[in-house]
C-alpha cells in the first residue's frame, strides 16, 4: 500500500514540476504576468459594484487557476472591456397573463491581448442569465446569487477562450 502511495506521489510530484501539464487546461505559454483592467459598467441599466465585482473574479480566477503573476502594468497577458447589458426581462407567464418568471442577463465584452503571442488577441461578447421567480425581487441574497453564478460562468468563458483554446 506504501509502495502505491509512493508511486502516485511520483507520478504527481513529475506532472507538476515539468511544467507542460495543467490540471484546469491552462496554456500559458512562456507567459509570467497577467493584468485585468478595470470593467467599466456601460450598460444602459447600471448596478452599482458590479464592475468592481467582474475585475476581481476574473483576477481571482486567473491568479487560483494558473501561475501567472498579477501585474499592474506591461504584463503578458491583459485583459480589458466593459460591461454591456444588465437587464431583466419576463421569461414566462401564467395563465392570467402575469410573469411567472423573470431572467437577469448580463453580458461583458472582453479584449485580451497576448504580447508574447498576437496571433492568440481577440475581441469578444460574453453573456449569462438567471431565472428568478417574478414574484421575487431582485435584491439581497437574490441579488447576490444571481450575480455570482453569472460572473463565475462568464469569467470561465474568458478563461477558456484565452487560455485554453475551448
Amino acid at each position: 500500500m506504501k509502495i502505491k502511495l509512493l508511486i502516485a506521489f511520483l507520478c504527481m510530484l513529475s506532472l507538476q514540476s515539468c511544467g507542460y501539464y495543467s490540471f484546469t487546461g491552462a496554456d500559458t505559454g512562456n507567459a509570467e504576468t497577467f493584468q485585468v483592467n478595470y470593467f467599466q459598467n456601460n450598460a444602459q441599466l447600471v448596478e452599482p459594484g458590479i464592475d468592481r465585482d467582474f475585475t476581481l473574479r476574473l483576477q481571482d480566477l486567473i491568479q487560483n487557476q494558473t501561475k501567472l503573476g498579477l501585474a499592474n502594468n506591461n504584463a503578458d497577458l491583459i485583459y480589458e472591456g466593459e460591461i454591456t447589458r444588465y437587464y431583466i426581462a419576463p421569461m414566462t407567464s401564467t395563465a392570467d397573463s402575469r410573469a411567472a418568471q423573470n431572467r437577469l442577463t448580463i453580458a461583458v465584452n472582453v479584449r485580451y491581448y497576448n504580447t508574447l503571442d498576437p496571433e492568440k488577441d481577440f475581441e469578444q461578447t460574453f453573456s449569462f442569465y438567471y431565472d428568478y421567480p417574478a414574484n421575487s425581487l431582485l435584491t439581497g441574497a437574490l441579488r447576490e446569487e444571481a450575480i455570482e453564478e453569472i460572473f463565475l460562468r462568464i469569467t470561465q468563458d474568458v478563461f477558456n477562450a484565452s487560455l485554453t483554446n475551448w
